[in-house]
């Protein structure tokens, strides 16, 4: 289901919060989408634990800040 995995990284660059769990703990983050309903094969998970995680702040920071969804969370 590739459909998944765009939904995924559409995710990781437009959810801040999001964004930090994964980087957090990737595994755990994963799980979580898998309870959203993403369903990712074995080949995918590995792909994204694989990835730089700095790719995902990189391509936010790029991203026209009307498409993010900001985090309110105290820091």
């Amino acid at each position: 289901m590739h459909r998944h995995i765009e939904l995924l990284i559409g995710r990781l660059v437009t959810d801040e919060d999001f964004r930090r769990a994964f980087q957090d703990d990737p595994r755990q983050a994963l799980r979580e989408a898998a309870d959203w309903g993403l369903a990712l094969s074995a080949v995918e998970v590995s792909a994204m634990l694989a990835t730089d995680q700095t790719l995902w702040d990189r391509i936010a920071v790029e991203l026209d800040s009307r498409l993010q969804k900001a985090s309110f969370r105290a820091l």
